[in-house]
């Protein structure tokens, strides 16, 4: 069964171009966060490394952005992480040298390294997609930055019902957009390359 989110999340992307389906009140035309809008929080990615949001994963790149549960009840998740895998593949060795790839899970307390690690491989996924957590309260900002996040608060609490969203965002170019991670990998790639 799907969540409510979604539902909308699809039907909404379904009305918009992807391309201009830009998310989030912070938005300026065209989709593009201000100047210093995402903060520096220290993440760990499944392979160990530590990175700043901002400026090792953003800055001067094309990325492509999702948040999970590794244990996700309805199934979503790991029905989009698939989806998501015949995007990389599509994309071939343009990901991790033009193009990157973050998972981010909405619980940090849980999903540890080795458990990310675990799920990037159940998947096959490979070099250029990271899979990552931070602290808590960082989790919970950049989910926020990034338009993940449902306007009824008592949805939003609920993390069983997070989004099916894919964020992809050209931080050279200032272009930003949101589509359902369930879309088409052919409609998603297009998506990437002419954002």
């Amino acid at each position: 069964m799907m969540t409510r989110r979604i539902v909308l999340g699809e039907l909404g992307a379904g009305l918009l171009s992807p391309a201009v389906a830009a998310a989030g009140p912070q938005s300026r035309a065209g989709g593009s966060p201000p100047a210093g809008y995402f903060p520096n929080a220290i993440f760990e990615t499944h392979d160990g490394r530590k990175v700043r949001f901002y400026d090792d994963l953003i800055k001067d790149k094309v990325v492509v952005i999702n948040m999970l549960l590794t244990e996700c009840g309805e199934g979503v998740c790991p029905a989009m992480t698939a989806n998501l895998v015949r995007v990389q593949e599509a994309l071939g060795e343009r990901v991790g040298r033009d193009i990157f790839m973050y998972s981010i899970t909405l619980r940090p307390e849980f999903d540890t390294l080795p458990v990310l690690k675990a799920y990037a491989r159940q998947f096959g996924v490979k070099p250029g997609w990271s899979f990552m957590r931070g602290e808590p309260q960082d989790t919970e900002i950049i989910r926020r930055k990034l338009g993940f996040y449902d306007l009824d608060p008592k949805v939003d609490a609920d993390v069983r019902q997070h989004t099916g969203l894919v964020r992809i965002g050209d931080a050279p170019h200032d272009h930003w957009c949101m589509m359902p991670a369930f879309s088409s990998p052919r409609q998603i790639v297009s998506t990437i390359l002419s954002v």
